[in-house]
């Protein structure tokens, strides 16, 4: 019986590198460390400045809207958006039809940041080096992806 030899090389199957996951999950990585110093400037986390897009594009949805579009559970929003309330960036009331909903609305001050926001896109697109055109495929891939594995 031979003991496996640890210098082999690997099945090309399990190298780390030939990992879908860990490409996806290490570029998630780098792009959080990219925006955190942008989303400081704005004083934002980067989960607070994903809330803040969807109510720039949106405002006055659900609690349970917002986790659809973020693919978030209420029990992570929750908290999220009592922080995001008490920094005076939203607020949140409950429905005058339906108690049971929560809707979302800017404050003044949430809808006064997105002009400072703007600029965070641009600086994120120069960071990477890539031409606009070629982004959007990819972030298009990426989201076929997404809904591939979640159906």
């Amino acid at each position: 019986m031979s003991t496996p030899n640890p210098s082999a090389p690997s099945h090309p199957a399990l190298l780390l590198d030939n990992q879908l996951c860990f490409a996806l999950y290490s570029t998630s990585l780098a792009m959080t460390k990219l925006y955190k110093p942008l989303l400081a400037a704005l004083g934002l986390t980067y989960p607070q400045y994903l809330v803040m897009l969807v109510l720039w594009e949106r405002d006055g949805v659900t609690v349970s809207e917002l986790g659809q579009r973020l693919f978030l559970d209420s029990g992570t929003l929750t908290p999220l958006l009592k922080r995001m309330e008490a920094a005076d960036l939203l607020a949140r009331t409950r429905s005058v039809q339906d108690e049971r909903r929560v809707l979302i609305a800017l404050s003044a001050a949430g809808r006064k940041l997105k002009a400072r926001a703007a600029k965070v896109p641009a600086c994120v697109v120069a960071a990477t080096h890539c031409p606009l055109p070629e982004l959007r495929a990819l972030t298009h891939k990426v989201q076929a992806l997404r809904r591939q594995l979640g159906a």
